[in-house]
C-alpha cells in the first residue's frame, strides 16, 4: 500500500480539479497552498502526511487484532502435515516456521532502567548496533542542546518475566553528528564470539567542522566507580566523514576504515600507520571480508567496488577489484556469510543481491522505501529474514530466500525524519541464553518484538 492511494480513491468518488483537493467527509472542494501556512494549513505535504498518519493508525490496530497477511494457505498445522508426509525438507520447514514466528511477533515496551536514574529516557534514540554475541546494545542518542551522547545497554534482563534492561551512560558527549558507529576488538581481532571487557567502538562524526573517528573501551559505560573509568582509547581528526568499519581478519590485525569525501582511510590504530585510496565520489557503505582481508565500499555515485588493504601500488583506479553499479546513492551493504554474495541498498529503495563470482544481480527485495536517509540492512541468515527500516518509518521483513515480503511493521510513534526506528534483530537477544526477537528503538522507547 501506498499513501498516493488515498487519491485514487478520491479521484472515484469525484474529479480531480488542478490546484484543488477534494474532501470526501465534507463533500467539497478546497484550494491547495504552494507551501507552508499557519492559517491554513491545507497543503500537498499536509494532505500526505494526513494519510499515511490514518494508514498508520490502521496498521496498529490490525497489529493489536493480529490480522497480519502471510503466504496463502501458510499455518503451523499445514506445514506440520507436509513435513510428516514427506512434501517439505527440512530447510524449507525450518524457514517456513521461521516466517510464522514473524507474523506472530507481538509487540511490548521494555522499561530502562539505570544506575542513574537521569539517564533512562531523557533522550531521544538515534542508532543501536548490537555486538557479535548481542549481548549488549551501543546507543547514539540525541541531546536537546544539539550532538550526541552515547551509552551501552546490557540485554541480560530480556529474559525475565518484568522484561527490563540496564543502560549505562558515558559522560563523554560530542557536538557533532555521529554518522556511523561499529564494534570492534582488540584483544581478539579473529573472534566471532562474545567481545570481551576490553571491546572498543568506532565512531564516527560528522559536522561543519572537521570530523573525528574514535575508539571508546567499552568499560567506559559500567557501574563502577566513575574514577576508575579509563579515558578515550584514541581519537584520529579527518575530514568529512561518511562510514566505518573494522577488520576482523588477522592479516590486517587492529585496522579500521573509514569511508570519506572521494577517498577511503584504513588505519592501524596501534602503529598509527594510514593507507589512503582516492575515489571519485563519497563513500556512504563499508564492510570488510572476514576471510580475506577484503574492503567493500558503497558509494554516493552507485558504485560498490572492493580493495584488498595489503597492496600497496594505489595510482589511478586499478586497485579496484569486484565492481558493481546501483542506480542511486549505496547507502548499506552486507557481506554474506560464505562471501559469495554482497546486499546493498540505494536511495532509490532497492535492495539487491549481489553474486560477487559473476557480478550480478540474483534477487531484489521490493517494498523498501528510502529518498535520502542513511539507513542500514540486518541480514540473519540463520533464519532466513532480511530486515530494513524505511524513511517512511514502516520496518519491513523479506526472506532471503524468494525476496517474499513477509510482513510491514509500522512505527508506534507518528511518521516524521526526527523518528525513524532503529532495530536489531536476533534469535539470542541477550546472549546464548537470551531471547528471540526484534528490537525497535524509537523517539525516547525501547521496544521488543517477542519471537516464539
Amino acid at each position: 500500500e501506498d499513501p498516493s492511494s488515498s487519491s485514487s480513491t478520491q479521484n472515484s468518488v469525484a474529479p480531480e480539479l488542478p490546484g484543488f483537493y477534494y474532501d470526501p467527509e465534507k463533500n467539497r472542494y478546497f484550494r491547495l497552498l504552494p507551501g507552508h501556512n499557519n492559517h491554513n494549513p491545507l497543503t500537498k505535504d499536509s494532505i500526505q502526511h494526513k494519510a499515511m498518519e490514518c494508514k498508520r493508525l490502521r496498521l496498529l490496530e490490525e497489529e493489536e487484532k493480529q490480522k497480519k497477511t502471510t503466504r496463502a494457505g501458510l499455518n503451523s498445522s499445514v506445514l506440520l502435515q507436509k513435513r510428516q508426509l514427506g512434501l517439505l525438507s527440512s530447510t524449507s520447514y525450518c524457514r517456513l516456521v521461521h516466517e510464522l514466528k514473524v507474523n506472530c511477533m507481538q509487540r511490548r515496551k521494555i522499561e530502562i532502567h539505570s544506575p542513574d536514574s537521569s539517564v533512562a529516557g531523557t533522550n531521544n534514540f538515534k542508532i543501536i548496533v548490537a555486538d557479535v554475541a548481542c549481548e549488549r546494545i551501543f546507543t547514539v542518542n540525541d541531546v536537546e542542546h544539539g550532538g550526541c551522547k552515547y551509552g551501552i545497554i546490557n540485554l541480560s534482563g530480556l529474559g525475565k518475566e518484568s522484561l527490563t534492561v540496564e543502560m549505562y551512560d558515558n559522560l563523554y558527549f560530542t557536538n557533532r553528528k555521529v554518522n556511523s558507529v561499529c564494534w570492534a576488538s582488540l584483544t581478539h581481532p579473529d573472534s566471532h564470539f562474545s567481545l570481551t571487557h576490553f571491546s572498543t567502538l568506532c565512531l564516527m562524526g560528522i559536522a561543519e567542522t572537521p570530523g573525528c573517528a574514535s575508539l571508546l573501551p567499552a568499560s567506559l559505560f559500567s557501574s563502577t566507580n566513575p574514577g576508575d573509568r579509563p579515558g578515550m582509547l584514541c581519537s584520529f581528526k579527518i575530514s568529512t566523514a561518511w562510514s566505518c568499519a573494522w577488520c576482523l581478519n588477522p592479516q590486517a590485525d587492529n585496522c579500521f576504515s573509514t569511508g570519506l569525501t572521494r577517498r577511503v582511510l584504513v588505519t592501524n590504530v596501534v602503529t598509527g600507520h594510514r593507507q589512503t585510496f582516492g575515489t571519485s565520489s563519497d563513500v556512504l557503505a563499508q564492510q570488510f571480508a572476514t576471510q580475506t582481508p577484503v574492503l567493500y565500499n558503497g558509494c554516493r555515485s552507485g558504485e560498490i567496488f572492493s580493495i584488498d588493504v595489503r597492496q600497496r601500488n594505489r595510482r589511478g583506479q586499478s586497485w579496484k577489484a569486484t565492481r558493481l553499479f546501483h542506480g542511486s546513492a549505496v547507502t548499506s551493504i552486507h557481506l554474506m556469510e560464505a562471501e559469495h554474495y554482497l546486499m546493498a541498498a540505494d536511495m532509490a529503495g532497492k535492495i539487491k543481491l549481489w553474486d560477487l563470482r559473476t557480478a550480478k544481480c540474483v534477487k531484489q527485495y521490493k517494498g523498501h522505501h528510502n529518498e535520502y536517509a542513511l539507513l542500514p540492512l540486518h541480514v540473519n541468515e540463520e533464519e532466513g529474514l532480511l530486515i530494513a527500516v524505511g524513511q517512511d518509518c514502516y520496518t519491513r521483513i523479506w526472506s532471503l530466500q524468494d525476496a517474499h515480503l513477509l510482513r510491514t511493521i509500522p512505527s508506534p510513534h507518528p511518521s516524521s525524519k526526527d523518528a525513524i526506528p532503529s532495530v536489531v534483530f536476533s534469535s539470542r537477544l541477550g546472549g546464548s541464553r537470551g531471547v528471540p526477537g526484534l528490537l525497535m528503538a524509537v523517539k525516547q522507547d525501547l521496544y521488543h518484538f517477542s519471537y516464539n
